[in-house]
Order: structure tokens, then sequence, then C-alpha cells
């Protein structure tokens, strides 16, 4: 009765009763729960994973439905953080399967004890700032990930084993500035694309799993508009800094940004810790989609929902209307990057 419901994943060879029963058996976290997160979650959950902790820190909104397939209008009327409504949703989907919400901001002081005991980490973030946390940790204790972005049209995806295959960092060193690279609040993103990836990045888990199949070993990239699908090789590299010199920078306590809450304005300001220089007139271009932006030499000005966003050329923000810092932090990763 226990292997019923995965009838048609039993008889596909080369997954098998075996594989599936290593699945039951599986226990996996999903960081982040948009576009990624809730496919991934769901092909999961019906494929069979025993144990499936969903993390966000986020809630729903009205623009999440159109590729956040796990939420729905009721959702955002009851004002859910998204981990509890996938939560729901999934439950409802199988009963079999163990699901705990946790809603959470990923970082340095948590990022640990989130992973801990877990057979697998999938990226479902939005985020550099928190994909690094998600790098350093795994290394640090030998736990295999999955990373994987999409925005536009086109989405990526690679399998990393510690002291197997190249980590994040050996693939990108160090962090993109903030500013430099699109999100899906300034480029938009097809529904498709993340349903794509997150599948490919569910596919992939349930090889790892089980034990079964040959994961993916390089970047697979897809953009669905264009009609292309590539595979790239990448060598760990014996210098980056992670798995190859065991230096958890991002994960020792090193803040992406000092954040503080400015006392009487309601508003919080964040800062780089790292020397930045930001392109005030290219930010500006790839903000204009969202709505009216003004700047000049000294500073960059807009207005997303009740929050008025003021950046600065070295990348210091201050957001006005929320006193509230994990906020603040949610809306610069957006719109400004990590």
């Amino acid at each position: 009765m226990e292997l019923e419901r995965y009838i048609r994943q039993t008889i596909f060879s080369p997954l098998g009763e075996e594989g599936q029963r290593r699945l039951l058996a599986s226990s996996v976290v999903i960081i982040g729960c948009g576009g990624l997160g809730c496919n991934i979650a769901n092909l999961l959950t019906r494929a069979g994973v025993g144990h499936i902790r969903v993390v966000d820190r986020d809630y729903v909104e009205l623009d999440n439905l159109h590729r956040q397939i796990l939420f729905d209008e009721e959702d955002i009327e009851r004002g859910l953080p998204k981990a509890i409504a996938a939560a729901e949703k999934l439950r409802k989907v199988n009963s079999q399967v163990e699901i705990k919400p946790l809603v959470a901001d990923v970082h340095h002081r948590n990022v640990e004890e989130i992973i801990k005991d877990r057979d697998l980490v999938l990226d479902g973030t939005d985020n550099f700032e928190t994909r690094y946390l998600i790098n350093d940790a795994c290394v640090k204790h030998d736990t295999p990930w999955i990373y994987g972005g999409a925005v536009g049209s086109y989405g990526m995806t690679m399998n990393i084993i510690p002291h197997q295959t190249a980590c994040l960092r050996c693939l990108f060193t160090e962090p993109p500035p903030p500013g430099t690279i699109p999100t899906c609040d300034t480029m938009g993103i097809l529904g498709s694309v993340p349903a794509v990836i997150g599948s490919i990045e569910a596919t992939e888990a349930i090889k790892l799993l089980s034990g079964k199949g040959s994961p993916n070993p390089g970047v697979i990239h897809i953009d669905l508009w264009e009609n292309t699908f590539e595979v790239f090789q990448v060598a760990r590299q014996e210098t980056c800094p992670s798995c190859g010199q065991g230096k958890f920078e991002f994960l020792e306590a090193k803040e992406a940004a000092m954040v503080t809450s400015l006392c009487g304005r309601n508003a919080v300001q964040i800062t780089p810790v790292t020397e930045v220089t930001i392109s005030l007139p290219a930010l500006a271009k790839r903000l204009q989609a969202i709505g009216e932006v003004t700047f000049n030499e000294f500073l960059l000005r807009f207005q997303v929902n009740d929050y008025l966003v003021t950046i600065f050329p070295d990348a210091r923000a201050i957001i006005r209307g929320t006193s509230d810092e994990t906020v603040a932090r949610n809306l610069y990763a957006k719109y400004i990057g990590t």
C-alpha cells in the first residue's frame, strides 16, 4: 500500500522499487519558496521524498501567482507566509511525506542548523548572498546541494557535491557587485522558466537521493525564448576559497551588509561591508520597468509599493516605509542585488 501511489515511478526501470524506497527514507531542505522552490517542493512531494523542510522569509503577494504554483488568492487574503501556505498545499498532496515549514531569513547564524541532518539542499532562492551562505555551509558539512536560478526567459542549474565537483565559488569566485545582475523584479520572468529549471533540479535530486541514474556533472543553461539548451563543464578549482582552501568567508560572520534601523524615520539603511561603486544610470535603466525612477550623480530614488528606496553610488541604500530589517533586506536583494 505504501508504494501504490508511486506505481508510475516504480515501473520506470532506472528508478524501480529500490530507488523509491530510498526516496521515502530521504530528507531534503528547500531554501526559498518562490517560482523555483514551489516547483521543486511540489515535484518532490509527489515523488515521495519522505522528509521535506521548506524555508522562506516572505509572504504571498499577488504578483507571485503567475509562477509560484503552490499559492492562490486565498493565501493572499489570509496574509500567509509562503512556507506556511506551501506546507498546507503539500500536505494535501501527499500525507505520507513529512512537511516542515520554517518562516525565517537564512543567514550565517542559522544556515548550518537549517541544513543539519539533511541528505540534500535545494536552491530556490533569488539572491547570491544566500547562495554563498548555502555553499559554505554545505561544503563545510559535506552536504550535497543543487544550485538553481531563473530570470527573464532563461535559467541555470548545477549539482554541487562537496569535494567531488566544482562548488559555487569555483563557478563564481566572488559575488556579483550590487546592481549589476538582473532580477525578476527588474527584468521580469516567464512562469515557464522556473517550472523547467525547478523540474530539472527535482529530477537531479531524485537521482542523487535514490543513487540511481547519472547526475548532471556540469551547468545546464536553458533559454526558453531563444530555444537553447546548453551544458557547460566546470572544473573544480584547487584555489577555490571554499572547497579548495576551506575558508568559509560568508559563513564566518562576514555580513554582506550592515543593516541599521534609522530611529524616528521608519526607515532602514543597508550598507555593503565591502567597498563597491555602483552605476546609477545603469541601475536606473533596469529599474524603469517597475515605475518612475529619478536620479542624479549623487543618488537614485524609486518608489515600490509603500516603500521609497534611495540608493547611493557606494551601493548604500535607505529604505523608507519600514523599520523591519528583514523587509529591507528583501527589498535590497530584489531591486539592487547582493
